[in-house]
């Protein structure tokens, strides 16, 4: 999966660690290159649109036109990861947003760009990097083994923080001396190196022996997936209401420095360098925040520290001290973000892995949306200190939803298990046939029927998040010991992809289910098809062409459905 370490000068238990594998190495520094010129493009086309319109509306879009893709394309972009070669995903997104960047810098040299042509290409290019994300995330497991992949995550926040805290200055640098036009030149050149690195890349490709989905069922699958997955579930909650709490310093960041510090673009620049330094540091320290302290205590702390840092900035008229506040404030919210993407990464098997990643990039987009407009309506009304120590108040409160939605434990990542047999049948099936219906009995002592059922609900939402709908358990009445599971899957085709999604844990969880069994004979195991005549497509003349010499379903061991 990864290339062996090479390299000494990273050490093998600290966050640098995954730079120790060369592909990794190559594509987190071409990447950073190519965050740089994302956020020089942010500026060009900011100052851009100052030069071509007064109207704030349309200077605040460029910022909508870059980031919205995120919200709308997200899952379809995690099912597309999910479904191709990721490598390959990766650079038909790059292409696109290097084709975008072209194309405004050669319009913009003609001076052919108006207002709605540059949103027009902002929104290209942030569909690019929307499609981009996911394959991307989701392929660093392939890159590094899967003890180093939280410093992986952590680099390549740390990636992103570095280009956001040098590339707004660089950006005004280059606008300054060469203006627009020079900017989008430079996001065009800086995108290149990266797709170098991803075509000399040669990943190890595992070929399914099953047809892939198609793009609309493949989305119900992974947005199936979460809502049966309580650990992802909670995951995505907790990064939503961190978003919508902590908006406001990104938000209302301009009008700090222009009403609280009563600074110009200087101080503005000043401050966002503060809070990207911070998150830095936040990023550095992700592994010890893992090693001393659990997952729910770390985003506990985070949140109460980000809360007094946003009061100290609310309050304060010091350059040097709203600075050290921002500082603090980039450090826990960079810590807590990491957190989140670690336990999505490490909760998703492989199958699944690029949509409940696009889930996350959903859930932290939206939140900063909702916050940033809600802070800001609220700054209309209040003015920006108020509007900012009712965010520190929010992020005080926050800790509270652990009550309810505990954040799961950060531990290893979920391991697929080895796919089972397919099993033998009488009946002549397409991979469209369906639905598909299956009965499994088992025969529990009545004193471990609590128990049972206990598990059983477990195994519901492994079923569940694996491709099974109308699941139920049932108990016969007038035979207490035996009691019938009962779940459908859409199509021959569906049932297979369902048997094979299973994690090593929910085998393990299955073995658990059939422990309870009792007798000399197996479990027993019935799979039927709905509506037969229609699903196998009969006509009248059409004879039954089912083998009597086939031997019945077989259930490998391990297996229980």
């Amino acid at each position: 999966m990864t290339d062996a370490p090479r390299s000494s000068l990273f050490p093998a238990d600290g966050v640098a660690a995954p730079l120790r594998y060369p592909v990794f190495r190559r594509i987190w520094l071409a990447s950073l290159l190519s965050n740089l010129g994302l956020m020089i493009q942010s500026v060009g086309a900011a100052w851009a649109m100052t030069q071509m319109t007064s109207s704030a509306d349309k200077v605040a879009l460029v910022q909508t036109a870059l980031m919205l893709p995120i919200m709308l394309i997200s899952m379809p972009a995690g099912a597309v990861a999910d479904m191709y070669d990721r490598r390959v995903v990766s650079l038909v997104s790059l292409v696109l947003s290097l084709v975008g960047a072209g194309t405004l810098t050669a319009l913009t040299w003609l001076g052919l760009v108006t207002p709605n042509i540059l949103l027009a290409f902002c929104f290209i290019i942030g569909s690019g990097m929307a499609l981009f994300g996911p394959a991307w995330q989701s392929s660093v497991s392939e890159q590094v083994p899967h003890e180093v992949l939280p410093s992986a995550v952590a680099l390549n926040g740390i990636s992103y923080n570095i280009a956001r805290s040098f590339g707004p200055a660089i950006g005004g640098i280059v606008v300054a001396s060469a203006g627009a036009v020079a900017a989008f030149a430079c996001n065009a050149v800086l995108y290149v190196p990266l797709l170098v690195m991803l075509l000399i890349w040669r990943r190890n490709v595992e070929v399914s022996r099953l047809p892939r989905e198609r793009l609309s069922r493949a989305i119900v699958s992974g947005v199936r997936y979460i809502l049966n997955s309580p650990s992802i579930r909670v995951v995505l909650a907790r990064t939503l209401i961190t978003g919508i709490c902590g908006g406001s310093v990104s938000a209302l960041m301009p009008l700090v420095a222009r009403d609280l510090l009563h600074g110009g673009a200087q101080t503005y620049g000043i401050m966002l360098g503060a809070f990207g330094m911070g998150a830095v540091i936040g990023a550095l320290n992700i592994g010890h925040a893992r090693k001393h302290l659990s997952g729910e205590a770390s985003i506990r702390l985070c949140a109460l520290i980000m809360g007094a840092a946003i009061a100290v900035i609310a309050v304060s008229s010091e350059p040097v001290l709203t600075a050290a506040a921002l500082v603090v404030a980039g450090a826990v919210w960079m810590l807590a973000v990491a957190l989140f993407n670690i336990g999505v990464q490490l909760s998703a098997p492989r199958w699944v892995a690029g949509r409940s990643l696009a889930a996350f990039q959903a859930a932290i987009a939206g939140g900063i949306a909702i916050g940033s407009w809600g802070w800001g309506y609220l700054t209309d009304h209040v003015g920006v200190e108020l509007a900012l120590l009712t965010s520190a108040a929010a992020m005080f409160v926050s800790p509270l939803f652990g009550l309810w939605l505990r954040m799961p434990p950060i531990g290893a990542r979920v391991e697929d298990a080895d796919s089972l047999e397919d099993p033998e049948v009488r009946l002549a099936l397409t991979g469209r046939s369906g639905p598909l219906v299956v009965e499994i009995e088992y025969r529990v002592d009545q004193e471990q029927a609590r128990a049972f059922h206990g598990v059983m609900q477990d195994v519901q939402l492994s079923r569940q998040r694996n491709g099974a709908y109308g699941w139920s358990i049932a108990r016969d009445i007038a035979d207490p010991e035996l009691w019938t599971e009962r779940y459908h899957c859409p199509t021959w085709l569906d049932y297979l992809r369902q048997r094979n999604r299973s994690t090593q844990s929910e085998r393990a969880l299955h073995q658990r289910a059939m422990a309870f069994h009792l007798g000399p004979d197996p479990v027993r195991v019935r799979r039927m098809l709905e509506r037969p005549f229609g699903s196998v497509r009969w006509k009248d003349d059409t004879p039954d062409i089912a083998a009597n010499d086939v031997l019945p379903v077989s259930t490998p061991a391990g297996s229980s459905g």
